[in-house]
């Protein structure tokens, strides 16, 4: 294929790449952990296993463009783990045996904020409702 054609394609999808509102995920449990610890954010944990259409599915339609992203950007330090993969989280903290899990945690005290969601659970309602309690912000809906 022509580069120019390439070119003209990227500048189409360029807008909406940008525009997507996405969780900004850090991909280390215990570079989050410090962040969390140094502002003071509780940590979204959420624990996945390789190669899942339940994970794909779960990013795409719970955590890209919508309405409570953005407080989650600001309001928590997301980490996304890979189970059997990422070998520096406290695995007996997180133990689960349904994927995808999301675990809502206070980094200070490392308590759980929240009840987990598991697998099904994890949804855009859940979600929503969980971070509208854990944050007490009304955009979090």
């Amino acid at each position: 294929m022509p580069k120019q054609p390439l070119k003209h394609l990227w500048l189409w999808l360029f807008p909406f790449v940008v525009s997507a509102s996405f969780v900004h995920w850090e991909g280390n449990y215990d570079t989050a952990r410090q962040k969390a610890h140094k502002t003071h954010k509780p940590l979204l944990v959420f624990i996945v296993k390789q190669n899942s259409d339940n994970t794909r599915e779960a990013i795409q339609t719970v955590f890209m463009n919508q309405p409570y992203v953005e407080t989650i950007n600001e309001k928590t330090v997301a980490v996304m783990v890979t189970y059997e993969v990422s070998q520096n989280y406290p695995v007996e903290m997180y133990y689960t045996t349904v994927f995808p899990t999301l675990f809502f945690v206070d980094a200070q005290k490392e308590l759980f904020l929240r009840k987990p969601l598991y697998g099904n659970e994890i949804t855009k309602e859940s979600v929503g409702q969980s971070l509208h309690r854990m944050v007490g912000r009304e955009s979090a809906d």
